[in-house]
């Protein structure tokens, strides 16, 4: 895989990182700058609308700027926005720099997606994107406890500052690593956003993209609620709760790379066994939750084939809309990015269900379910030839 790829991936590992430590900094936070916790949640909220808001709406503004630029203008956006998030001691200040953060997350990633597809041949697209998102797992893995722990440390402030910082070797790389434009770019006319957006609106993208968001929101609903299962369901100590993140992170970061390897060729074969292997393993463990080592391994498991499943359908996603190479990334960022929206807050309700604890594993089995049934209702239009590309 071409350099290009590693260092669009390190960007993505910070702002990951950045979008995910927040889970464990909101009671400093809110203690610091003088407010209650719910209020300072709505710092985690007002990431995810600038996420969905911002992809198409930042990836129409930047479509004719030069990929190389627009990367580089984003990654040291992000950056700023967190030194100013560290030096502030105004709570709606800090909210301005997450929104503003996001937009420059939702450009970055909808521009990165269709260049790093950009940067390889059209049958190793999944593979580019595996290296991609590796970014966004390893940020599950490594970046989020790490910046847990700097938070107790030192204090919240750490790890925007760390951030930051990371971003800046990031950037640099991008400036000097990434082609200025690519190939399509260099060699012919680009289509109207009208007709980017006529191709996003066809059926097979579209269902593509709901299939990729109802996964999604199956994933992240009960990744968000797995503390609660350490310590209440399976009696564990607070210690055990980074361990199984990390286990989660650790599957997420197996099954992205690992999935890379065919998702090109076989999409629908991968659905097709990941689907139903996701419904039992949610099940099983919204049943076996109380036994810590059955914990452990299907946390391991349910990382590594959620993350495959998800990062397949994105790959689908810039396959199905080839025609529409300045736009596609965000409309596969938004679709990431719904589900990851959704998902906590419908598993939430089944908290307050008899279900109780194990309420969202047993929403996120029922999701993938309803995701899998039906990509079997719509398999003849998802397995059939796309039709020939539309001149421009």
């Amino acid at each position: 895989m071409p350099l290009p790829l590693h260092l669009l991936a390190v960007a993505v590992f910070a702002m990951g990182t950045s979008e995910f430590m927040l889970a464990g900094l909101l009671p400093d936070i809110a203690a610091d700058l003088g407010t209650t916790v719910g209020s300072a949640g709505a710092l985690t909220s007002a990431f995810a609308v600038g996420m969905l808001l911002g992809a198409p709406l930042v990836a129409a503004l930047a479509r004719n700027w030069p990929r190389r630029a627009c990367l580089f203008g984003f990654t040291l956006l992000f950056a700023v926005v967190h030194v100013v998030g560290a030096l502030t001691s105004d709570f709606a200040v800090l909210l301005a720099t997450r929104v503003i953060a996001a937009l420059a997350n939702a450009g970055f990633l909808a521009v990165a997606l269709t260049t790093a597809t950009g940067l390889v041949a059209p049958d190793r697209k999944g593979r580019a994107l595996a290296v991609l998102l590796s970014g966004t797992t390893a940020a599950t893995v490594a970046g989020v406890p790490g910046g847990a722990a700097l938070g107790a440390w030192i204090d919240w402030r750490a790890p925007f500052w760390a951030v930051a910082l990371l971003c800046l070797p990031a950037a640099l790389g991008i400036l000097r690593g990434v082609p200025a434009s690519n190939a399509r770019e260099r060699g012919g006319h680009r289509p109207e956003l009208g007709a980017e957006l006529a191709v996003l609106r066809r059926g097979r993208p579209v269902l593509v993209m709901l299939l990729g968001a109802v996964v999604n929101a199956a994933t992240f609903g009960s990744f968000t609620f797995l503390a609660p299962v350490v310590t209440d369901t399976a009696d564990l100590g607070e210690p055990w709760v980074p361990v199984v993140l990390v286990l989660f992170g650790a599957g997420s970061f197996l099954g992205v790379n690992v999935a890379g390897r065919y998702s090109d060729r076989r999409p629908w074969q991968l659905f097709a066994v990941a689907g139903p292997l996701l419904v039992v393993g949610w099940s099983a463990l919204a049943v076996l939750a109380d036994r810590p080592a059955a914990l452990c391994v299907l946390v391991l498991a349910l990382g590594a084939l959620s993350f495959a499943l998800g990062s397949t359908l994105i790959a689908r996603v810039l396959h199905e809309a080839a025609d529409a190479p300045t736009m596609a990334g965000s409309y596969a960022t938004v679709a990431l990015n719904a589900g990851a929206a959704a998902g906590p807050l419908l598993a939430a309700a089944t908290l307050r269900t008899e279900a109780g604890g194990p309420g969202p594993m047993w929403l996120s089995a029922a999701l993938v379910a309803l995701a899998s049934l039906t990509a079997l209702a719509f398999r003849p239009l998802l397995t059939a030839e796309p039709a020939p590309a539309a001149p421009h």
